[in-house]
């Protein structure tokens, strides 16, 4: 009986840009490959820096689906280890799934590192927590209906707007115009903050504050079409709010609670 195959596909979450942002895990799967699959556009050239001297690098730039299976195809015949490496987390608008389905169907083991997403890596630039206690406690990842991916009923912009919480809008600063009118139609205050981030973690980084009602100006300013991402909510300049988390009335498993806080606590939530 043949050896079972021992070639692998691992799909590296890069993260938003910045090369020190790959996870330990992450710049492993790329010291091992023998062959690295990376979005030149997309990553930074820094991350190939962990690869062996001898590993095969490929552009995923000028690949079709069909010529990246070929790859893993080749790695499951030939018994290699390749690493995909893409930008973001590899969960989020990646491209992986059609991937992953056509690894299986070969029969090639595969692996997905999660890596930093550019949502969460913006939040930490403009230094803001995006669920704040009695303002926001939720958050929608979505993107702007009408581009190359039709958007399913219900999950255009506007309606997830009617929620008010705090929103993540990825590629959809070519057609701010219609951002915005979704915002407003799904009734975001013309004076709601935004955070528009370009190319975030990168050395020409941009980040701007505005509002909704100033937001198109702003991207048409800065002249900003792509690699842009907004944050959008009331959480992102609310101030004085307090988490339960750490009121020395909440308890835990490490923590008993202080009695007086206790009941104050308890007397505050019985009011709101």
């Amino acid at each position: 009986m043949a050896d079972a195959p021992t070639g692998k596909v691992t799909f590296v979450g890069a993260g938003p840009g910045a090369a020190d942002l790959l996870t330990f895990r992450a710049a492993r799967a790329i010291a091992e490959a023998d062959v690295v699959i990376w979005a030149a556009s997309l990553v930074q050239a820094e991350v190939l820096e962990h690869a062996r001297e001898d590993a095969e690098i490929l552009d995923s730039a000028a690949m079709s689906l069909e010529d990246v299976v070929a790859v893993y195809r080749r790695a499951f015949e030939e018994g290699l280890k390749v690493a995909r490496v893409h930008s973001g987390d590899p969960a989020l608008w990646g491209g992986t799934q059609e991937q992953l389905d056509r690894c299986h169907r070969i029969g090639i083991a595969t692996e997905v590192v999660p890596g930093v997403s550019a949502f969460s890596a913006v939040a930490a630039l403009a230094e803001r927590e995006l669920t704040i206690p009695e303002v926001a406690q939720s958050v929608v990842l979505t993107r702007l209906g009408g581009g190359k991916t039709p958007m399913p009923p219900g999950e255009e912009v506007r309606e997830f707007a009617r929620h008010g919480t705090t929103m993540a809008i990825f590629l959809s600063a070519a057609r701010s115009g219609q951002l915005v009118r979704e915002l407003l139609e799904g009734g975001y205050p013309t004076e709601t903050p935004v955070v528009v981030a370009y190319q975030a973690t990168w050395p020409e980084e941009l980040v701007v504050k505005c509002t909704v009602g100033t937001l198109e100006e702003t991207v048409k300013e800065h002249k900003l079409w792509k690699h842009t991402l907004f944050l959008v909510g009331p959480a992102l300049d609310a101030q004085g709010t307090r988490s339960h988390l750490y009121h020395p009335g909440h308890f835990h498993g490490y923590r008993k609670a202080d009695p007086e806080a206790r009941r104050a606590l308890r007397e505050q939530r019985a009011k709101s």
